[in-house]
């Protein structure tokens, strides 16, 4: 039944966005069906929280459904604020994928939680992480809009605004999720911090950013080298969230419990 309810949700999710694809002109009509789509993803995650009897965090396949939630909401809100289409249509588009991943390869939505993910730390660490991937991954697709732009030799100095913007509130999540997840690991494992794969990757994604900021801070008019320190930045996110499990050292990470049966 799960499933079927998935099925139902992904597809007045896409089929409203594709609808609100083909009539750009009609602000008011568009807006109302991409959030309409919204809304179905949010129904069903509210859905499966209540089947579960726990929130629906533990499998890479539950955290995708999470991201394809955030990424159109984090897409309209910057549409809304910077009036820029290809964000919301890329963030929609994005969603989209990830609805579609979890169509090919579904998880056991059944699974339980191992005694360590039984924590008040939990949920506020897993959330606060998905929100950060969704708004530096909007953060990466403004960098390739404008590496674009910069190739073209048409950079606009509001984009950099833009990158900026999602990045602080990005970085800002992320540092929230190191914290919790020092605090979640002390009380799960009894210490705060073990240089675990993941641990170590999650470290390398934050300094990532860091560096960006850095360089925006001392060098503002330095927009093309910024912006690939912003893309590349984002491929190290995606290898400290999906990359790592398949490093031969990921067999004794105490976070490879996302792929036990």
């Amino acid at each position: 039944m799960i499933w079927n309810h998935f099925l139902l949700a992904a597809g007045i999710s896409a089929s409203t966005w594709l609808l609100a694809a083909f009539i750009p002109k009609r602000e008011l009509v568009r807006n109302g069906l991409v959030l309409t789509g919204i809304a179905s993803i949010a129904i069903f995650i509210g859905f499966l929280w209540i089947s579960l009897g726990r929130p629906p965090l533990r499998t890479l396949g539950e955290t995708r459904l999470w991201y394809a939630f955030f990424l159109p909401i984090i897409g309209f809100l910057t549409y809304w604020r910077w009036r820029y289409n290809w964000i919301l249509y890329y963030s929609l588009a994005l969603s989209l994928l990830f609805l579609f991943i979890n169509y090919m390869h579904p998880e056991n939505f059944s699974k339980t939680l191992m005694p360590a993910l039984q924590s008040p730390w939990f949920v506020p660490h897993v959330v606060v992480y998905i929100f950060a991937y969704a708004f530096l991954a909007a953060s990466s697709l403004v960098a390739i809009r404008g590496l674009y732009q910069e190739y073209k030799g048409q950079l606009q100095p509001k984009i950099m605004l833009m990158a900026d913007n999602l990045v602080y509130l990005g970085f800002s999540f992320l540092t929230l999720g190191l914290l919790f997840g020092a605090l979640w690991a002390k009380e799960a494992w009894g210490h705060y911090w073990t240089w675990d794969p993941k641990e170590t990757w999650a470290f390398i994604t934050w300094l990532g950013y860091l560096v960006y900021i850095h360089r925006r801070h001392q060098m503002p008019s330095k927009f093309k080298s910024s912006l690939w320190i912003l893309a590349l930045a984002f491929v190290i996110l995606l290898i400290c969230w999906f990359g790592v499990n398949y490093l031969p050292s990921a067999q004794y990470s105490v976070h490879t419990y996302s792929q036990q049966p």
